[in-house]
């Protein structure tokens, strides 16, 4: 039960950054990427203030203790191979980024304001996970989820 009210809590002051941050907003994410135009650079700081923090906090958690608090182990990325599926994903990921001005992380949050242009986002979102699952099932055995 811990576990699910820090969860909780833990998606509740990161969907609250986003709203605050503007990163839920896509003309402010748009904006961001116009470098020719509009350009409004304030992402920047939201970007490198998330860094710091994760960077900071990565330091702490694993300098402190040999294992999370509610888990009997950290589940960390192995896979360091830069293949052809990691640039393919990204490319994809940046260019709905770019086109739609929601990403994963500031989407899912969004849908608390509402909206037909989100909830069509987290949609096809969903449909293209589905797909890409199935896809790389049909290649070979899918990857084990944290």
């Amino acid at each position: 039960m811990q576990k699910l009210l820090l969860s909780g809590l833990t998606g509740m002051i990161f969907g609250l950054g986003i709203a605050i941050s503007g990163m839920a907003n896509p003309a402010k994410v748009l904006n961001f990427f116009d470098v020719a135009g509009s350009w409004d650079p304030s992402l920047i700081f939201v970007m490198g203030g998330a860094l710091i923090t994760t960077a900071i906090g990565y330091v702490l958690v694993f300098g402190a203790r040999k294992k999370p608090v509610f888990d009997a182990e950290f589940h960390l990325p192995i896979n360091r191979t830069i293949d052809a599926r990691l640039i393919g994903g990204s490319a994809i990921f940046g260019i709905g980024w770019g086109i739609a001005g929601f990403c994963p992380g500031g989407a899912i949050p969004a849908l608390g304001f509402g909206g037909l242009d989100v909830i069509a986002f987290v949609g096809a979102m969903i449909i293209g996970i589905v797909l890409a699952r199935s896809l790389d099932g049909l290649r070979h055995k899918p990857a084990k989820a944290f």
